[in-house]
Order: C-alpha cells, then sequence, then structure tokens
C-alpha cells in the first residue's frame, strides 16, 4: 500500500498555491502516494484544491477575530468541534504523515495528528511565525522556512531553510516579453510597470496609483495595473470613458508570467508567496506591506529583503503621497535597479516544492 498524506490549510491563495505545489512534488516522486487535503469550509480552498485534482475534506473552523470581539463567541465550540473531526478524519484516513501550510485549518488537524502520534511538518512562510505555528512547531518532526532568523520561534534542530513554494508557471517568463507586450497591447520603447495587489486587489495601491495617474502619464511609463475584482468597476469610473491608452486596467491577471515578462519594475504587496515569486523572477521591486494581516507577517517579510538591499520599501500610510515618485525614481535609476535584481535573485529557492516533498516522505520512512 502507498504511502498517505494529509495536508491542510488555506484561506487565501498564499495557502492554498504553496499546498497544491507540494502535493504536487510528492505526487511525482511517489506516484502512487494517496494525499488528502483539510481545510476550511467555505474558504477559497474548497474549490481550488478539486480543481487541482485532489479530494477536500472542510472543517468548520475561523481564525479569532481582532477587530470584532462579539464575533468570537463561538470560537471555542468551532475549534472542539474541528479538533473533534480532525481526530476521525486522522482514524479514517491513516496518514502516515501531516503538513500543515498555515491558515485556519493547520491548527486542529495538526494538533490532532500530533494526538494520535502522526509525524508533522510545518511550512512557515513568513519571516514572523505565528502564535498557533509557534504552538505546533514544538511538537513537529520538521519545519521548513524561507527566511533566516527562524530559531526565534521553533527548535533550531528541526529548522530547514526551504524556501516557498512557487506557482511555476507564473515565473515562467523567459523569452516572452515580446508577447507580453502584444497581450496588454503596450509599446516596446516605452517603460512599464505592473501593479499588484493580489486577486482581491489593494485599496491603498489603487489610491496611491489613482493619487499618482498624471506624473505616470506625464512621465510617458506604461502601467498594467491589476486592480482586483472589488476595485476594478471604481477605477474604471475614475478613470473615466477615455483611458490613457498606456494605462492597461485589469481585474485579474489570469497569466502572471506575461505581466511579469512586461514589466521593468514591480509595486507588489508583500504575501509569502508574492515575494518568493518575485525572487526568482529577479526583477526590481517596490514593496507595499499590507498592515492588516496577523502580526503584521507582511511588514516583516518585506524587511527581511531591505535588509539585504533586495527590494524598496514604502509603507502603507506613506504610499498615497510617495509610491508614484518612488517608482519614477526607481525607473530612471538604472544602477539600483541592477542592485535590486541581482541581490533579490540571490534569494531564489525555485525547487522548494521538491525539497519539501522530500522531507515529507523522510518523515513517514522514519515513523
Amino acid at each position: 500500500m502507498g504511502k498517505r498524506v494529509i495536508i491542510s490549510g488555506g484561506g487565501t491563495g498564499g495557502h492554498i498555491f504553496p499546498a497544491i505545489a507540494i502535493a504536487n512534488a510528492l505526487k511525482k516522486l511517489d506516484p502512487a502516494i494517496e494525499i488528502l487535503f483539510v481545510g476550511a469550509s467555505g474558504r477559497m480552498e474548497m474549490e481550488k484544491v478539486p480543481a487541482a485534482g485532489y479530494k477536500i475534506i472542510g472543517l468548520d473552523i475561523q481564525g479569532i477575530q481582532r477587530k470584532s470581539l462579539w464575533k468570537n463567541v463561538m470560537f471555542p465550540v468551532k475549534l472542539l468541534r474541528s479538533v473533534r473531526k480532525a481526530v476521525q478524519i486522522i482514524k479514517d484516513f491513516k496518514p502516515d504523515a501531516a503538513v500543515g501550510v498555515g491558515g485556519y485549518a493547520s491548527g486542529p488537524l495538526l494538533y490532532a495528528a500530533s494526538l494520535r502520534g502522526i509525524p508533522t511538518l510545518i511550512q512557515e512562510q513568513n519571516s514572523y511565525a505565528g502564535i498557533t505555528n509557534k504552538w505546533l512547531g514544538a511538537k513537529a518532526k520538521k519545519i521548513c522556512v524561507a527566511f533566516d532568523g527562524m530559531e526565534k520561534f521553533f527548535p533550531y534542530d528541526r529548522i530547514i531553510k526551504t524556501g516557498n513554494p512557487i506557482r511555476k508557471e507564473s515565473v515562467n517568463i523567459a523569452g516572452k516579453h515580446m508577447q507580453a507586450l502584444e497581450l496588454f497591447k503596450l509599446s516596446s520603447f516605452k517603460k512599464t510597470i505592473l501593479i499588484t495587489g493580489g486577486s482581491l486587489g489593494a485599496r491603498t495601491l489603487n489610491n496611491s496609483i489613482l493619487a499618482g495617474i498624471d506624473k505616470l502619464i506625464a512621465a510617458d511609463v506604461q502601467v498594467i495595473w491589476q486592480t482586483g475584482k472589488f476595485y476594478y468597476k471604481s477605477i474604471l469610473d475614475a478613470l473615466g470613458p477615455n483611458p490613457h491608452p498606456d494605462i492597461c486596467v485589469v481585474e485579474f491577471l489570469s497569466r502572471m508570467d506575461l505581466a511579469f515578462a512586461a514589466a521593468d519594475i514591480i509595486i507588489s504587496r508583500a504575501g509569502a508567496g508574492t515575494i518568493a515569486e518575485l525572487c526568482v523572477i529577479k526583477k526590481p521591486v517596490i514593496l507595499v506591506p499590507s498592515p492588516n494581516v496577523a502580526e503584521d507577517h507582511q511588514t516583516k517579510n518585506a524587511l527581511a529583503l531591505v535588509e539585504t538591499n533586495a527590494a524598496i520599501f514604502v509603507a502603507d500610510r506613506d504610499a498615497e503621497a510617495r509610491l508614484v515618485d518612488k517608482a519614477l525614481e526607481l525607473l530612471n535609476d538604472k544602477e539600483l535597479q541592477r542592485k535590486l535584481s541581482n541581490n533579490i535573485g540571490a534569494l531564489a529557492r525555485p525547487d522548494a516544492d521538491e525539497i519539501i516533498a522530500k522531507e515529507v516522505i523522510q518523515i513517514t520512512n522514519n515513523n
């Protein structure tokens, strides 16, 4: 009988895409392996994981709501029920190992696995570990990390620096520059800025570009502006019926590879998965971390790059006033672009999914 592995977590693309990448790498290493995903009911993993060809079971679990305490009334009940259901899932599936990638479902599932003596592996994506992962790390066999200095949070002898798994199709940009310019109807004689706030978009990035749109047009640069679904219509309304032809506004980037290929510089949020992709594509980047995430981990992720001169940092609160000026400065500074490209490229770990998959196989063998 083949090995059996449970992968738990999700909530955002930043957790789901690495989880699927690890599953695919496990299948490549051992085609007979059986993989079951455990996610949070109602979250995007319940749709994305089956679309990738894997079975998923949902737990009725939520995170702690920091902004609205009354919404936490049901949290202890949901947590207890989720742990019970996770124990039952483990009894039924009989996994050889359990992997947690972060997100609401990771906590109950990995805790249940440790109660049943199943070896666990944590994939910590951020430079600052959250409370749940710190707690689970005490019993984990292996903790796969993407940043240095993680011994502050986890037992040193169990940490392996693997990097974060990436979507390979998103970073495959070689030889695609002209195809990219054609897709976005852009000129090969002008510099291009890519702005991406993730699939949902980022209000600060959108407001900042809107505030500086006249400066961008005056500088004769091109913009690929991914607004996210929540902001797309309001941005189009703000730009009026005849937007400038150099400003390409899109709701969602289905061909991230071509957006990356077209860009001379990139403006982005600082999620761990996004940073992992930016390291591989080696383009100069300005990071504007979201302040609305647990433990402010995007700021910590961004600062980890800034410390090695691998990215430029603009705080969310300063972005509307400073972001466009910073972008234009960077576009005009060839030497700084070269430095940033070299330094961010040095951090790339394109085979993180395969390295993590090998660690998972190893803990199943040692069980």
